[in-house]
């Protein structure tokens, strides 16, 4: 029988076809068809011909009646034949329901005693609704003829037999809504789970459309890009985070629960950005991260990091236009590529499949880059895992949701896409470089001490980290050691005065997309500053899992930084790259906080950032305890000194040599290497990863740059280690090295 589950949590956005790793997930979509050129096969949207749902409800709960146990009455319905419930399916495999669609109940029971009254006079008009993009919920049931919504549906489960063209939703629970409960003169218990509802209805296919190699053979009008209301788009493909919903708590372990976001990703770009499945590693993967702003007389003392995810692999983009840029579908392949304009959904609860998600570990957040899946290093092989609730998930530990502990908090979720394809456009056009602008986030509010749920908060907050929601933070200063070669990062701070002759130091170090990561923080301090009340704080690190990209599998330590305090000084710092590759550094989309209290007001001055694994130390301004109140002058960030051509001393002695040569005008610069015994090498350029590739002792790195002076370090090493060449530069233009 083919199957395909899909839990449902809150999704308010359309499924995608899944990757091979999620086959037998539930929440999972089909593998992209065989043909390397793109989806071939049949996509059929279906209505509903006939049906029925069973609602099982808590009597006692709907009248408010205090009972240790549950009076459950069960309303029966017939489905309305044709309702326009309608989904979408792939080659026998269910995409999911299309948004704002509805199915109109029968009820099948003409006395239905007991119900409140609002819900009995509703009974004869009820519909069960399929919530848009952006909405709390997955479902609701709603009073078709006034609108009025008496129960939000979450945890339901689609499951579509393809030879029966049969579709079931089992396990939705019945959640009271804010305007039931309203009438109800009852409004605290609004979110209250008061029963379950499920479907079964027999499905007819209203509209085929056969695809061969990502082209559909039916007509497409899309909107015309420039025409009045269309947006203007950038220059290259840029995937940004045009929405995020739906989140919610998918599971718990011992004092963690697991969460996941929805997420709907926008090409704001005038280019089509590539979108190709697992095992081909040129696609994006997505980061989730959640943050808490609280503390202090207003709850807006500092702005922390509470929990962060594994990845989620993209794959076969659908073509919608969420973010009303006005999709074109034009010259484009569409599903291995995010046409111009176009958005592309994922579920809450296609982020939470756990099967489809990588570590972080294996990317490079400025690059994209990330080993194939069908390499001997996959970015997301699960063997050997053994997954609890919260595996891969946003991890977070439930008293940094509890409500009774966190009065006033208030919350942000954030995600990111990073694109290989990005990075290698800007190498080929200059300018146009799109990889600064890829994480948005949204504002939740948090009902629960164990189990949690989760209401947004006005509208998602595009093309900015969530750093820049930190109420009353001086405006954050940019962290950019190399621009060009790396990323960057952002550090906030906050200056509060508690009480009299105490003045309260609060940093917060973002790194978005720094693939060097950050290893120690410094503050000047002024002699005789007496500082007190030191603290760290840092989001809980997933444990080890096998084949995490990790040293050792053992996954990145949890250890807390280390203060050191001289007398012009206060410094946290991890271990170096030097004593452990695992260290509790600050990696790319996490945020850590450096705080204490001091009997001195702030003057300006610098901080000194320190990074992880390659480049020298920066200054960025800050405010701190300098009572001297003549602050050095800020300097300029400037970019790592380039390595010269001096072979460095490498375990394994491998040896590199390299020449520039131009291709109709363009850099291009060939590797030759010996002295390895690997399978595979990594390519690293001016610092950063550019390929892994076999070891066949050469590359051509065909870099694309037209004209002008350039210069490029390169060093090849047997991928995944430390054991490395030494370093060659070769230079295009200029005076010779």
């Amino acid at each position: 029988m083919l199957k395909s589950k899909l839990i449902r949590f809150a999704l308010p956005l359309l499924l995608l076809f899944c990757n091979s790793s999620e086959n037998s997930v539930a929440g999972s979509k089909q593998k992209r068809p065989d043909s390397q050129d793109g989806a071939t096969g049949t996509l059929q949207k279906m209505i509903i011909a006939d049906g029925s749902v069973a609602m099982d409800v808590d009597l006692n709960r709907l009248n408010g009646v205090s009972s240790a146990t549950g009076k459950l009455e069960t309303l029966r319905f017939a489905v309305a034949p044709n309702s326009f419930f309608t989904i979408l399916v792939f080659n026998n495999v269910l995409r999911g329901p299309e948004f704002e669609s509805a199915m109109a109940l029968i009820p099948q029971r003409r006395t239905l005693s007991g119900l409140p009254a609002a819900l009995s006079a509703s009974l004869n008009q009820l519909e069960v609704e399929k919530l848009p993009s952006g909405a709390a919920f997955d479902l609701a049931v709603r009073d078709g003829k006034t609108g009025l919504v008496f129960f939000n549906v979450e945890g339901n489960i689609y499951d579509y037999d393809a030879n029966a063209q049969l579709l079931s939703i089992k396990g939705g629970r019945l959640l009271l809504s804010e305007e039931f409960a309203g009438k109800l003169g009852r409004p605290s218990e609004a979110g209250s789970v008061v029963g379950n509802i499920s479907v079964g209805a027999a499905m007819q296919p209203i509209e085929i459309t056969q695809m061969v190699n990502g082209q559909p053979r039916s007509a497409v009008l899309p909107p015309v890009q420039g025409a009045p209301g269309v947006p203007s788009l950038v220059p290259g493909p840029d995937v940004i985070v045009g929405e995020l919903s739906g989140l919610q708590q998918f599971g718990s372990d011992g004092t963690q629960v697991g969460l996941a976001v929805g997420t709907d990703s926008c090409n704001n770009g005038d280019q089509p950005l590539d979108w190709f499945s697992l095992p081909d590693n040129d696609h994006p993967v997505i980061p989730q991260n959640l943050y808490r702003m609280s503390g202090g007389a207003n709850n807006d003392e500092r702005f922390e990091q509470v929990g962060h995810s594994w990845l989620k692999h993209a794959f076969l983009a659908l073509e919608d236009d969420a973010c009303n840029f006005g999709c074109n579908t034009n010259g484009c392949v569409t599903g291995q590529h995010l046409c111009v304009g176009c958005s592309d959904p994922y579920g809450a609860n296609l982020n939470a499949s756990q099967n489809g998600l990588g570590s972080r570990a294996w990317v490079n957040p400025f690059t994209g880059f990330f080993p194939r899946g069908d390499s001997q290093t996959p970015p997301n092989n699960h063997a050997g895992h053994v997954h609890t609730g919260t595996s891969h998930r946003i991890l977070v530990e439930a008293n940094d949701l509890n409500t009774t502990l966190n009065p006033g908090a208030t919350y942000y979720a954030e995600a990111a896409y990073i694109s290989p394809h990005e990075y290698a456009w800007c190498q080929r056009h200059h300018g146009q470089c799109n990889m600064y602008n890829n994480a948005s986030y949204q504002q939740y509010h948090v009902n629960g001490t164990t189990n949690f749920t989760f209401t947004p908060v006005g509208g998602t907050v595009r093309m900015q980290p969530a750093i820049f929601a930190w109420t009353g933070q001086t405006p954050p200063g940019r962290i950019e050691p190399a621009p060009g070669n790396d990323g960057f990062g952002v550090l906030g701070y906050k200056v509060t005065n508690p009480s009299a002759g105490v003045w309260h130091y609060e940093y917060a170090v973002y790194n978005q997309n720094l693939d060097r990561a950050i290893q120690s923080f410094s503050v000047l301090l002024g002699p005789g500053i007496s500082v007190s009340n030191i603290g760290f704080h840092a989001p809980p690190q997933h444990p080890g899992w096998a084949h995490d990209g990790t040293v050792g599998d053992a996954g990145f330590s949890s250890t807390p930084w280390t203060p050191t305090q001289t007398a012009g000084t206060l410094t946290w710092a991890t271990e170096t790259f030097a004593q452990n590759q695992n260290a509790n550094a600050i990696r790319w989309g996490t945020l850590y906080n450096f705080r204490f209290d001091a009997d001195q007001p702030p003057q300006t001055t610098n901080a000194t950032v320190g990074f992880f694994k390659t480049g020298s130390p920066i200054t960025v301004q800050i405010q701190a305890p300098t009572p001297q109140g003549t602050p050095s002058p800020t300097p300029t960030p400037t970019p790592t000194a380039t390595p010269t051509a001096t072979p460095t001393p490498t375990p394994g002695g491998i040896t590199l040599s390299a020449s520039g040569r131009r291709l109709q005008g363009r850099h291009a610069v060939d590797l030759t290497w010996s002295g390895s015994n690997a399978a595979n090498i990594d390519i690293y350029r001016n610092g950063v990863v550019i390929a892994t590739v076999p070891n066949s002792g050469s590359y051509k790195d065909f870099i694309g740059v037209r004209g002008g002076n350039a210069r490029y370090t390169y060093k090849v090493c047997d991928a995944g280690t430390t054991n490395c060449s030494n370093e060659v530069t070769v230079r295009f233009g200029g005076p010779p090295l």
